[in-house]
């Protein structure tokens, strides 16, 4: 049995990676600040929670330093998954926030673990870190780990995380720590948000959907703009056999390596909903990388990880807890 800390724990991964840590017998503790996640999404299908709360639920603001010290003396892993991400509006509307804030909650983050002796920290990236030239056809080559550098993310979201990645690097080469880096595709399912102002583009594309008429079903952008969509269930496997394999590894990404256009992903919405639903692309919003998938080599040969979840199995599974939780708020 190990010990885990768990940044962000109550969003859309950390929650779903609590409940499989729990599952096997692990310990865990959750820091969140509940920004973006919840409390109940730490709850099992039985609505039961996962987790002693009282004892194992800490809201902190890790933008804020020290604010893990007195939790790191026990635990022998810290998973590092809390910053500050939203969809494509509130990512470019936001860039200066995004980009201090997750400057100062990864640094905080791992300032702490330094002083600490822990077994090792896994810190978790995104694709957006990856350089903009790399992204901006409809074509574009399939992205590996060392086309990282050199460095031109499009939005400060990436740029700040990829300066928490560096930060790691620096963690393992001055100090000798344990360390695993993850990056991270597109992910999407349950529990997620799905509102307005923040919730990313497969959710929203949902809620639109769940509530046409009363509310268009409008595609930022062409719609020919593509991602990698990485289920989150796909995620938490690739999180847990990092644990066992990944350590001092070097980056590994986690993504398919199929880029799927979101004019596909809105059409395969619009079938599951059952709807006769008219599709309009706002040509003046922007729409961000213009393409990116995953060559996971690295990820197959030192993890032993692929993504098993297909997009339409992953939509259809989506619609229905998001269209569920919406019938609960009426």
């Amino acid at each position: 049995m190990s010990r885990y800390l768990i940044t962000g724990g109550a969003g859309m991964i950390g929650s779903n990676l609590v409940k499989e840590l729990t599952k096997q017998k692990q310990e865990v503790i959750v820091v969140d600040n509940l920004w973006r996640g919840k409390l109940e999404y730490l709850k099992k299908t039985n609505g039961e929670y996962c987790l002693d709360l009282d004892k194992q639920f800490f809201n902190r603001d890790l933008s804020r330093p020290n604010q893990i010290d007195d939790l790191i003396k026990d635990v022998d892993y810290v998973i590092h998954l809390a910053d500050i991400v939203a969809g494509i509006s509130y990512v470019f509307k936001n860039q200066l926030e995004i980009f201090r804030k997750n400057i100062l909650i990864n640094s905080n983050t791992i300032h702490s673990v330094s002083k600490s002796k822990i077994k090792g920290f896994l810190y978790i990236g995104t694709a957006c870190s990856f350089p903009e030239t790399l992204q901006n056809t409809y074509d574009s080559k399939l992205l590996k780990e060392g086309d990282l550098y050199p460095a031109l993310p499009e939005s400060a979201y990436g740029w700040s995380k990829l300066m928490g990645n560096y930060e790691t690097d620096l963690l393992s080469k001055d100090l000798s720590f344990n360390v695993a880096h993850l990056i991270l595709h597109n992910v999407y399912g349950s529990p997620c948000d799905f509102g307005i102002e923040r919730s990313q583009v497969i959710p929203s594309l949902i809620r639109k959907a769940i509530n046409y008429p009363s509310e268009q079903f409008i595609v930022w952008g062409s719609g020919k703009q593509g991602r990698a969509f990485l289920h989150v269930d796909d995620v938490i496997d690739g999180i847990i056999k990092s644990l066992s394999y990944g350590w001092n590894k070097g980056v590994i990404q986690l993504g398919p390596s199929i880029c799927t256009p979101i004019d596909l992903i809105a059409k395969e919405i619009v079938s599951i909903s059952k709807k006769d639903i008219k599709i309009i692309f706002d040509t003046s919003k922007p729409e961000g990388d213009s393409s990116r998938a995953a060559d996971f080599t690295k990820a197959k040969t030192i993890l032993g990880w692929e993504p098993r979840i297909n997009i339409n199995q992953g939509l259809k599974q989506l619609y229905r807890w998001v269209k569920d939780e919406s019938e609960k708020s009426i």
